[in-house]
């Protein structure tokens, strides 16, 4: 059976995408993305999903999308931050190698920016206060599913796939 060698999991704006870049291109694999996929598969955005066909149907294309990367992508694997609410998933993601990649609620809405452009979870009156319950909300569902953990307000990209390279044991 393919394994991916990490899966990152976290909020919005930790890094996910970024170091998922770098951390592949070290591993010499490729990067997967659960987002892209769904993209790419409906021919639209994750913001049209949402708006056209809410956020339900949004939710059950990635359940499917993560299901079907872990089962066959043997690099780095990045899903979106909502993901591993799905009890689905987090079945899924069990026995992986599954890296929690934290960011305060400061550092992730500088990151993400206030606008919500291509973040529907963002969309509304208060992006900061949406992010912030997001998080902690989401928070204890990103530990249970974690291998291992990378608080990432204070390094850079390069230093974040350098401790989980470390962490994992992949160097």
């Amino acid at each position: 059976m393919t394994r991916p060698l990490a899966v990152l999991v976290g909020p919005m704006g930790s890094g996910k995408t970024a170091v998922g870049k770098v951390l592949a291109a070290r591993l010499g694999v490729a990067l997967r993305d659960t987002d892209a996929d769904i993209v790419a598969e409906q021919g639209r955005s994750i913001s049209d999903i949402f708006t056209t066909d809410g956020e339900p149907v949004f939710r059950a294309l990635e359940r499917a999308a993560v299901a079907r990367a872990v089962a066959e992508h043997p690099g780095v694997l990045s899903l979106g931050g909502g993901a591993v609410l799905a009890p689905e998933t987090q079945a899924v993601l069990g026995g992986h190698a599954v890296v929690l990649l934290t960011v305060t609620a400061a550092t992730g809405v500088r990151r993400t920016g206030l606008d919500g452009a291509g973040r529907p979870m963002l969309a509304g009156v208060n992006p900061r206060a949406t992010y912030r319950a997001l998080l902690a909300a989401r928070m204890p569902v990103y530990r249970q599913v974690a291998t291992v953990e990378v608080a990432t307000d204070d390094l850079g990209v390069d230093e974040v796939a350098d401790v989980i390279i470390e962490k994992l044991g992949l160097a």
